[in-house]
């Protein structure tokens, strides 16, 4: 049965779940149009700070297109089914080297089986709490790209072992994160190529090395390890909704940067799981008037997150 159920009846799910063409098209549209402003800007004000300020951003949205092709994942980014795999496979998860398939089959396996020993996700979080000093050691190896770096050259290397090779691509297919590493990056590669390319014939040649490359391999792994310790790290290990995972609150700049297309509403996505992203604010305030509040984990902000995570001094 759905988590939500429980705590929701279904005349109230139902107009949370609506789905719409229209908005889904504008949530990928902004994704899109939000990168071509941050390199626009820094080509109008070209200087460090704009510079610095274009890699965060466009890395978020890096992170923006992994979290709808998620919605994808779960038919909740349009109303067709057809837009759903086109939109989420092309225009959000093959220009980050994802691939929507594999990435549905690992993700709902996580759902179904959340903060149990059969959750492929528990690896991530179980680590957790640990040192701050382990959690700086863990953020500087991303923003130094040196995370990013081992990722995608393990990708290239998986590629080509799975190449030809049946018997290893059933093996791999048995294990959900090597499966998801093993994506088919033979696929994913020239999307991710034509996007640097684009970059550069709209400005300088080295725009794409600057604005998709860079960011994909230092703020995009940074927050997205700060989603996966804020939703999961140092939860309760149960099958309580409640409190095996979390919600965080987040301001402007908390979207902006870090959190983009209501990501932070994890709590509220695993109650119904279908609900589109931009309606869990909804069902977050659903959830409070019903009295639910003392009995979710909620943090005021990703630094109380992080702080949760990471509150063992040695």
């Amino acid at each position: 049965m759905t988590p939500g159920k429980s705590y929701l009846t279904s005349a109230e799910i139902r107009p949370l779940a609506e789905r719409s063409n229209l908005m889904g098209a504008w949530l990928v549209l902004h994704c899109w149009g939000t990168i071509a402003l941050a390199v626009g800007l820094f080509a109008l004000w070209p200087n460090p700070v704009s510079f610095v300020l274009a890699v965060m951003v466009i890395g978020s949205r890096q992170l923006g297109l992994a979290i709808l092709m998620h919605e994808a994942a779960h038919n909740a980014l349009f109303r067709n089914r057809a837009w759903n795999e086109v939109a989420g496979e092309w225009l959000c998860g093959r220009p980050i080297l994802a691939e929507l398939a594999a990435y549905r089959h690992y993700h709902l396996t996580h759902h179904r089986f959340t903060q149990t020993e059969k959750d492929p996700d528990l690896v991530l979080s179980s680590k957790f709490p640990t040192t701050r000093a382990s959690l700086r050691r863990k953020f500087l190896r991303d923003l130094t790209g040196q995370t990013g770096y081992r990722q995608l050259a393990a990708q290239v290397m998986m590629s080509f072992r799975l190449a030809g090779d049946d018997d290893a691509k059933k093996a791999a297919a048995s294990d959900f994160a090597q499966a998801f590493k093993a994506r088919d990056l033979w696929l994913s590669l020239p999307v991710f190529l034509a996007v640097m390319v684009a970059m550069g014939l709209a400005g300088a040649w080295w725009y794409g090395f600057a604005f998709w490359l860079l960011p994909y391999l230092t703020w995009f792994q940074f927050v997205l390890r700060v989603r996966n310790i804020a939703e999961h790290g140092a939860t309760e290990v149960s099958e309580n909704p409640l409190q095996n995972v979390r919600t965080t609150r987040a301001g402007p700049l908390a979207r902006l940067f870090v959190a983009p297309y209501w990501v932070n509403y994890h709590l509220e996505h695993h109650m119904v799981m279908h609900v589109p992203c931009w309606r869990l604010p909804r069902m977050h305030r659903l959830l409070i008037s019903k009295g639910l509040r003392d009995q979710m984990r909620l943090a005021p902000g990703y630094g109380a997150a992080l702080a949760e995570a990471g509150w063992k001094t040695a």
